[in-house]
């Protein structure tokens, strides 16, 4: 290297968002000093290569001059005693993969590397480099210092005539070689065999390994045969040296396990009429016989699955049943139960799984033979079935206990009606308990109502509602009944939109979310009960399925508890589920909640972080008049053909962006990661007026891709945009000196507000 904390790096890179983004992780790195050089052709690569020494290559093999694996052999050919790291995307991997074979160092995934692992992997690249130098040296002192060995061993000139032998086959001898080229000694189809692998070795310089047929007088003999260039002192390839190795007995043995393999398949051939997943595997638990129902029912094709490890391919990580299942199939010859496996697609399929142990014709175990019975929607029936059946005794028990309880509230409710006349001078708080104890009698009558709505399916009665007085006073019963540790607060709008709607049923939702709140912050906490009028539009709800053009309430509940896990989130609407402790919940809160706002024609929406609280949105559509909105409402004015860079990962989200934009007379770049990003501000930035990017992207983050745009141009005007609302994402877009954030779904309005913002 030119010094022990200097590494001269020559870079091949065409993309110059991919170089800036090198460059700067450079930057970050304080371990070492790297001087890049940086093209953007291979054939530039090529010349600095002549005339300049490097320690170490980055070399891109997608190039305008060069593409594939072929751009590898180029600069290694150049450059044989400098090691070359691949840079790749992601869908080139297999590329990068194949590189490695032909002798590349190491690969890496652009836009997920950093500098200090750029520095790591060139180092190691550098020494690794240096042992295989020494190690090929060495290999070629043995080869030359040969004495005594059972390989065929031989070196040939440039013309393919032999100049030395050592140890020849049977039949022939060193004289009878030597000076010779195969077209005297071998017959002419397998000597221009043998020609093309040399003569392929002789043009790239690259060593090969093959099995070849050689028939010596009338006898046919296979060989493992090794070809690598023969070279100078000056590195200059003289010929090719060559070293076989007698292989017959083992590909008879090949050959015999082909037949053998080949007699499985054709018998195998007749179960592919069934619909089950047919698998046969050796006692290493290599897969040699795969049908067509286990290509349907896991999606590996045979010629992907054959050889390969029935658990790497088939389960996510090791299981103690799994390994207890193959233990039991080997002792006892049989085992049968369900499994979950995974697909190709990485989807859980339930299988019912038999699997039986397969002998030789000596009773040696030899095999594995699995049949799996895909039952995953047989399950799922059985599930929808048992749900039924309890909600269908929960029915039955609620009806037959909703006479008792009515009978129970009826003496209540009078009571509470009849206590403020019979004690009229009472004090205010007395008069506010008793009326407190009537409204909530009157309550627990309507949710017997309710509770039968659930067990009968009785639909409730929807009249006009004006929402202000049903928060209000859920509000108040709150504010009287739950620790006084817990900061009930409320944001109502007087000019708040009227919904249709039943009162019970929609007081029934507040207080699901309400007692939920509480007992999410055992050690207190802040609860906000807001609403507003939201008028959605076609770009919203695109990004919404269950939203429709139009007006809307949404009521917010938050608090500030403990949060719910992430894994949970898509569960918590089930029906039963519940994470409280027996007998502390049903597990009906949320799944009511979710009914009674379908059954208005509305949706909810959850967002939740550990140990940062939870919100619920519950959008209500609107009814009647909408109040004509005032001059400070009205849309922002249009743009004056201002560019603007819109980053996001997802395809119907840049659609509706565009044209909601266009239509505004904006123009539009789109970038779908960080990377293109950087890229295309990079090529454009004296056009950009400004960029709308989501935070969360693939390959780089939005985080990420804004310090790379500032490190551009420190003036970039960004709008960033999240459906993630949390005050930690909010901190974190403010730190980094965005001002303007955008929360998804956004509204046109709300988009042109944002831009006109930014732009003025």
């Amino acid at each position: 290297m030119a010094g022990e904390n200097i590494i001269k790096v020559l870079l091949v890179e065409d993309n110059p968002g991919d170089v800036l983004l090198l460059q700067e992780l450079f930057k970050e790195v304080t371990t070492v000093v790297v001087e890049l050089m940086p093209v953007e052709r291979l054939y530039e690569a090529v010349n600095y290569l002549t005339n300049e020494t490097f320690d170490v290559i980055l070399l891109d093999l997608s190039l305008p001059d060069s593409q594939g694996l072929q751009t590898f052999v180029i600069a290694h050919n150049q450059a044989k005693a400098t090691p070359i790291i691949v840079l790749t995307g992601i869908n080139d991997e297999t590329l990068a993969t194949r590189a490695m074979q032909q002798g590349a160092q190491d690969y890496l995934v652009k836009g997920q590397v950093t500098g200090d692992l750029l520095v790591r992997s060139m180092r190691y690249a550098i020494e690794r480099q240096r042992a295989d130098n020494a190690l090929r040296q060495s290999e070629e002192r043995f080869r030359v210092a040969l004495k005594s060995s059972p390989i065929f061993v031989y070196n040939q000139d440039r013309d393919l005539r032999y100049t030395w032998v050592y140890n020849p086959p049977s039949g022939l001898t060193v004289e009878k070689i030597l000076g010779k080229q195969d077209l005297d000694i071998v017959p002419v189809e397998d000597a221009q065999h043998l020609i093309a692998i040399k003569r392929g070795v002789l043009t790239t310089g690259i060593g090969t390994r093959e099995e070849v047929s050689i028939t010596i007088k009338d006898t046919t003999r296979y060989y493992d045969l090794t070809v690598e260039p023969l070279r100078n002192q000056t590195q200059e390839i003289v010929g090719v040296t060559c070293a076989s190795i007698d292989i017959s007995e083992r590909q008879a043995a090949l050959r015999d396990r082909k037949l053998a393999e080949e007699k499985i398949r054709e018998q195998a051939a007749l179960l592919d009429v069934t619909t089950d997943a047919i698998c046969v595997r050796d006692l290493n638990n290599q897969i040699i016989f795969w049908n067509k129902g286990a290509e349907t029912l896991y999606g590996w094709q045979a010629t992907e699955a054959w050889g390969k490890n029935a658990s790497e391919l088939l389960y996510d990580e090791p299981s103690p049943e799994i390994e207890a299942a193959l233990l039991q199939a080997i002792s006892k010859g049989k085992w049968q139960g369900e499994l979950t496996k995974l697909t190709k697609m990485n989807k859980e399929v339930l299988v019912a799984s038999r699997w039986t142990l397969v002998c030789d014709e000596q009773g040696k175990p030899k095999s594995i033979l699995t049949v799996d019975t895909d039952i995953t929607e047989k399950k799922h029936l059985e599930a929808q079935l048992f749900r039924a059946q309890r909600l269908e005794s929960i029915g039955t028990l609620a009806s037959g206990i909703a006479h008792d309880l009515n009978n129970i509230l009826t003496p209540i409710l009078a009571g509470a009606q009849l206590l403020p006349l019979k004690f009229p001078n009472a004090d205010e708080r007395t008069r506010h308990l008793l009326e407190i104890l009537e409204i909530n009698a009157r309550r627990g009558a309507d949710l017997v109502k309710q509770v039968l709505s659930f067990a009968r399916g009785v639909e409730g009665k929807h009249i006009t509602l004006q929402l202000r007085h049903i928060i209000m006073e859920t509000a108040k019963i709150l504010k009287e009944t739950f620790p006084k540790s817990i900061e009930i607060s409320t944001n109502l709008p007087q000019d708040l939109w009227m919904v249709s709607g039943d009162s019970t049923q929609l007081h029934q939702v507040l207080m699901n979310l309400c007692v939920n709140a509480r007992d999410a912050m055992s050690n207190g906490g802040t609860l906000s009960i807001s609403a507003e009028n939201m008028l959605i539009d076609a770009n919203y709800a695109r990004m919404n399925l269950e939203a429709k053009e139009g007006p809307y309430i949404v009521i917010t509940v938050s608090d500030t508890g403990v949060g719910i896990p992430k894994q949970m989130l898509d569960r918590i609407f089930e029906p039963f589920f519940t994470t409280k402790d027996v007998g502390q919940g049903t597990g009906l809160g949320l799944s009511t909640v979710l009914g009674i706002v379908k059954s208005h024609g509305g949706f909810v929406n959850v967002y939740s972080e550990l140990e940062s609280g939870t919100s619920f949105q519950v959008y209500l559509p609107a009814v009647g008049g909408i109040e004509t909105r005032s001059p400070e409402n009205l849309p922002p004015q249009t743009g004056h053909g201002e560019l603007i860079l819109v980053v996001d990962d997802e395809a119907a989200i840049q659609e509706i962006t565009i044209i909601s934009l266009e239509a505004h007379n904006y123009k539009i770049l789109v970038a779908s990661d960080g990377i293109e990003a950087i890229a295309l501000y990079a090529q454009n930035r004296d056009k950009i007026s400004a960029v709308l990017m989501d935070i969360m992207l693939p390959s780089l983050d939005g985080l990420t891709a804004i310090r790379t745009l500032q490190k551009i141009n420190p003036q970039v005007k960004i709008i960033a945009s999240s459906g993630l609302m949390s005050d930690k994402k909010l901190s974190a877009v403010a730190a980094i000196g965005v001002n303007t954030f955008l929360s998804k779904p956004y509204t046109v309005h709300e988009l042109l507000l944002s831009l006109h913002k930014v732009l003025s």
